[in-house]
């Protein structure tokens, strides 16, 4: 007979094969309530265990392209200005004379030049002055604003008469230079504007001014008109040769009329002659004994015995610009012409070493550097070489402006110098020696604070 349970069945089961634990007998119902707890905690350290590690997952995959790919610092610049100074200033001298000036055209390709495009006194001031012979060459120009000549041409024909020829006699009293004048003899303008300009004979001036003009009344008619026309207001024409001491002329006007005449390529040409071949006459000596020094070439000499010695003169000079400059100059009332002539040199000489060649930076020159908080470093280097030729006191400036830069190879413009010489400005480039490479990956994951603290 079998004995049953009651509640047996299933009961029976979990009797029979349920394992005894710690709670107490195989059918202790705490036991079954610990395992589902420990289950519980397990599983809550899964999810737990699982969250933790997505979000390492998460970080690294986070801080991984965040700390390779975030933008960097630029690197410090450390720059030095550029050193720069002024031109040290020229003397030009003290001639022997009442009033001398001179200034320089065809200096626009010379830095601080501009100022001396007008005049420079050096000596007394710009009132009207006796000019004797440089009249001849104002005589000239109104001649040759009638009748033209070009360059190598002889001009028309002037026929010497009985009226001609005496003013070989009328000038010969009045003690002023003469050359001979036969009647019955011809000379071409460009052989009597020679005798002008070159020998300074009075008697061909005088017959050249009627010649053109038809009389000395028509020629003073004509130069007036022609100083007026050339704004030349400090000047006063009463006769063509300058015998008269009421010929006078400021040195303002005196510089205006030079360049005239340099402009000129007949009087050029004629001034600049150290001898001259005359029809009649043959070889004539130019009476200007400072032609061929210290670059000078023309113009003209002339002498009052109550006024002194004058002189005009132009030079041409070499002073490693572009194109030679000229020189033009005036002396009025110098104690002697040979005293004039040396003074003309002496100024040509001061004017010439006045210029300098001013060296303003060098390819390579080093003006800064640029460090990065990898370590990487490059120089700040002039990319070419600069000079300015410059005259006297002109004051010299730079400044140096660099650019940013983060990674760049060698040769990269990072920038300029700016020269300002005078009225000019003259920019420089500057370069990479040594280019700057970008931070490694290892380094960007090593230093996420300098990264993160730009």
């Amino acid at each position: 007979m079998t004995s049953e349970r009651p509640g047996g069945g299933d009961a029976d089961l979990v009797e029979l094969f349920a394992p005894a634990d710690q709670f107490g007998s195989p059918y202790d119902p705490r036991g079954a309530e610990a395992v589902a707890q420990r289950f519980r905690r397990g599983r809550r350290r899964m999810i737990g265990a699982g969250i933790a590690g997505l979000l390492v997952l998460a970080a690294v995959a986070t801080y991984v392209p965040v700390t390779l790919l975030a933008p960097v610092a630029a690197p410090t610049v450390t720059v030095t200005q550029p050193v720069v100074g002024a031109v040290e200033p020229a003397a030009l001298g003290h001639p022997r004379a009442l009033a001398a000036a001179v200034s320089i055209t065809g200096a626009a390709a010379v830095e601080g030049a501009a100022g001396l495009d007008g005049i420079t006194q050096i000596v007394g001031d710009d009132a009207p002055l006796p000019i004797a012979s440089i009249s001849k060459v104002i005589t000239s120009l109104v001649v040759l604003s009638a009748k033209p000549l070009g360059a190598g041409e002889n001009g028309p024909t002037l026929n010497f008469g009985t009226a001609e020829n005496d003013t070989y006699d009328k000038y010969y009293v009045l003690g002023a230079t003469i050359a001979p004048m036969k009647i019955g003899t011809a000379m071409s303008q460009h052989d009597t504007l020679e005798m002008v300009l070159a020998v300074s004979a009075s008697n061909y001036a005088d017959v050249l001014a009627t010649w053109a003009f038809g009389s000395q009344a028509g020629f003073l008619s004509a130069t007036r008109k022609w100083l007026a026309a050339n704004g030349l207001t400090g000047t006063t024409i009463v006769e063509p040769t300058g015998i008269d001491a009421r010929n006078r002329s400021t040195p303002g006007d005196l510089i205006a009329i030079g360049k005239l005449a340099m402009a000129n390529p007949v009087v050029a040409e004629i001034v600049g002659s150290t001898s001259v071949d005359v029809a009649n006459l043959g070889r004539e000596a130019n009476r200007n004994s400072a032609l061929g020094f210290e670059g000078i070439n023309g113009i003209k000499t002339g002498t009052l015995d109550d006024s002194g010695a004058c002189l005009l003169f132009s030079a041409a000079i070499e002073v490693g610009a572009d194109v030679p400059l000229t020189i033009v100059g005036v002396m009025l009332g110098g104690t002697d012409h040979f005293a004039i002539a040396e003074d003309a040199k002496s100024i040509v000489r001061n004017i010439k070493a006045g210029f300098h060649k001013i060296p303003l930076v060098a390819e390579g020159d080093d003006f800064g550097t640029y460090e990065t908080t990898w370590g990487d470093d490059a120089d700040i280097v002039a990319g070419e070489s600069a000079s300015v030729v410059a005259w006297s006191q002109v004051r010299v400036t730079a400044t140096l402006e660099s650019t940013p830069v983060v990674e760049a190879p060698s040769g990269t413009k990072v920038g300029s110098i700016t020269y300002v010489v005078g009225a000019t400005t003259v920019s420089v480039p500057l370069e990479l020696r040594g280019g700057i490479a970008g931070p490694g990956g290892k380094w960007r994951l090593l230093h996420p604070f300098e990264l993160m603290g730009q």
